[in-house]
Formats: structure tokens, C-alpha cells, sequence
């Protein structure tokens, strides 16, 4: 099973934020969309949840173009959308949010625990790690085919975020992360990596491969010879 886009454009009135995109995640399995603010990964995720329609191209979900199937059609058939902000009801309790997703919701605190006393809770009341752990708790409820996440270890501690990535890196689906860098969590998992920049895939690869490129580039005898650089030439 994959997720992909086939050539897709995605426009903000006269602006283009994705320049004719072609990338495929394959399930079960780790994709990492990279890229800094602006790069166009966040607007990916979104055209592949369909919270953000296609201008060209198409999104093609097990080989079947689904590019017209609205968000709520695609999240009936197995997708999870995690956004950013906004990943959570804030007016509801911790409690309420699980239940939303699930009648039973004690797989969640056993991924995260630390949201037992905080079930009574408002989650608007969170802090923004709390958050984050019961918006990816209500996706793990979920048992979703395909999971995308924009940000997941945001405002999270380190052991929190490493126990986040182990979690997503289990399940048996199709998990598609966001993410401005490639986080330490993942250095020694298998995942595969796409890397925007300014709405076009720059790079696509294993992540063993990103690292190894980025560690050639910061090696000054790693890197390929440039021209000279110095006064031009009289002409």
C-alpha cells in the first residue's frame, strides 16, 4: 500500500507552493517530508489528507486516484491527519478527546502515561507537549491505514520525543512525518526521506543516504571542487 503525489502543484491565490511534486510513501513504513518554514512539506501533508486541494496532479492512494475525494472521505477509509496547531477539541476534556476517538481508550495512556491525571482536564488547558501527546494518542486510537504528522515531538522533552517516534515507527501503516530536520530518533531507523526546498523535492533517498551526504558536505575534502571564485576575467 502507498500514499503519493504525482506531479502536484498546489497554489495560494497567485502563489505556487508546490512546483509539480512527485513522491510516494509505502506502508508500513516511516516518510519523512523535510524542509525548512516554507519549503512546502507542511502544504504536502495537507494535499495528501486533502485538506488542501490540488491545482495539478494528483494524489494517488493504492494506485486509485483520489484526488477528488474529499478530507472526510479519505479519514473514513483510514487516514489521520495530526496537524500542526489546532490538533485537538480544546473545549473538551482529555477524556472526552479520547473517547472520541476510541470507547476504550487504555492503549493511549499506555503509550503516554503521563496523561492519566490529566484526564479531567480541558485540553485547551494543556501545555503544548501535553498537547501534542493527546493528539498522537488519538491517532494511535484511531488504528488509521495512513498517519500523517506535521511536528510530532513539538514542545515535548527528549524522552518524550524519542518515545513518540518509537511508537510512530511500530505501527503498521503508512506514517508520513513533517519535520524541519531529520530528529536524532530516527538516525538508526529505517525511514524514508524526501527533503523540500521552495516547493520542489530536492533530495529523496534513505535517511543512511541524507546522513551520509550531509556529513560529506560538512567534510571540506568531501566536497565536490567548485569553480574559482575571484576577479573576473577581462573580456
Amino acid at each position: 500500500m502507498t500514499i503519493a503525489l504525482r506531479h502536484a502543484r498546489v497554489r495560494y491565490g497567485p502563489l505556487e507552493a508546490l512546483h509539480g511534486i512527485t513522491l510516494a510513501a509505502p506502508s508500513p513504513g516511516l516518510t519523512v517530508l523535510l524542509g525548512r518554514n516554507g519549503s512546502g512539506r507542511t502544504t504536502a501533508l495537507r494535499a495528501l489528507a486533502g485538506t488542501m486541494p490540488l491545482s495539478g496532479g494528483a494524489v494517488l492512494w493504492d494506485g486509485v486516484d483520489v484526488t477528488r475525494m474529499p478530507a472526510y472521505e479519505r479519514a473514513r477509509r483510514g487516514l489521520c491527519l495530526v496537524p500542526e496547531r489546532q490538533a485537538v477539541f480544546g473545549s473538551l476534556t482529555v477524556r472526552e478527546n479520547l473517547e472520541l476517538a476510541a470507547p476504550r481508550h487504555d492503549p493511549a495512556l499506555a503509550a503516554y502515561p503521563q496523561l492519566q491525571p490529566l484526564l479531567p482536564r480541558r485540553a485547551g488547558t494543556l501545555s503544548g507537549g501535553e498537547q501534542r501527546m493527546l493528539a498522537l494518542a488519538r491517532a494511535l486510537l484511531a488504528r488509521a491505514r495512513v498517519v500523517l504528522v506535521d511536528e510530532p515531538a513539538q514542545g515535548m522533552s527528549p524522552a518524550v520525543a524519542a518515545r513518540t517516534y518509537d511508537l510512530l515507527g511500530s505501527l503498521d501503516a503508512c506514517v508520513v512525518l513533517a519535520e524541519q530536520r531529520l530528529p536524532p530518533a530516527l538516525h538508526g531507523r529505517a525511514a524514508l526521506v524526501y527533503e523540500l526546498r521552495r516547493g520542489a523535492v530536492v533530495f529523496s533517498g534513505e535517511a543512511g543516504e541524507l546522513r551520509a551526504r550531509e556529513a560529506a558536505d560538512r567534510t571540506p575534502w568531501g566536497r565536490a571542487p567548485g569553480p574559482a571564485r575571484g576577479p573576473n576575467p577581462p573580456g
